[in-house]
């Protein structure tokens, strides 16, 4: 996704401690014509994988899994950060946030997550892999299958996505970060 690297490089801004910041078209000021394109790379890269249901985890992963289900025409199911009250059959785990640097208990209700689920995991960042790691949890307590993960942007030096595959996951990361030494960001 040659759009997608140049906006990286463009509008995407280094902080100390391996952080990049891409709010300007990703997060909190969605550019549509690039999320769109987003979902349609992960549909295409998933196509007749027998997936039947999208899930994210709230909150940055919500646009690009919506658009990734919008296209493959499946139902999104976010993984929330915080327990509704009105949430049954709750599955939960832990999950650390390497941007915000604290843990969260995610949760989803065991309805919506079942052992009939083949799931594509959508997120907009892959570092260490803690948010994977957490969905690899809840699908074993639901019995759920994991076809693959799709990732905006892979830190490929934090070496998550090496791990998820030397487990024997699918991993499909739209643009990858070699180094953010020095606050350059360097793309492989």
């Amino acid at each position: 996704m040659e759009l997608l690297k140049q906006r990286i490089l463009e509008d995407g801004k280094c902080y100390p401690g391996g952080i990049l910041k891409v709010d300007s078209f990703i997060n909190h000021q969605m550019d549509p014509d690039l999320m769109c394109r987003i979902g349609e790379e992960f549909a295409r890269l998933y196509s007749g994988c027998g997936i039947n249901k999208i899930v994210t985890i709230e909150a940055s992963g919500i646009a690009p899994a919506i658009m990734t289900g919008a296209v493959m025409h499946l139902p999104v199911v976010f993984v929330k950060k915080k327990k509704p009250k009105t949430m049954e059959n709750m599955l939960a785990t832990t999950v650390h946030s390497f941007t915000k640097d604290r843990d969260y208990t995610v949760c989803i209700s065991a309805d919506f997550l079942t052992g009939k689920d083949n799931i594509l995991f959508i997120d907009d960042f892959l570092a260490y892999g803690n948010a994977a790691n957490g969905i690899i949890d809840l699908a074993r307590q639901s019995g759920a299958h994991i076809a693959g993960f799709g990732f905006i942007i892979e830190k490929a030096f934090q070496n998550g996505g090496n791990n998820l595959r030397s487990m024997g996951y699918r991993v499909e990361s739209l643009a990858s970060v070699a180094s953010l030494d020095n606050c350059q960001i360097t793309l492989l």
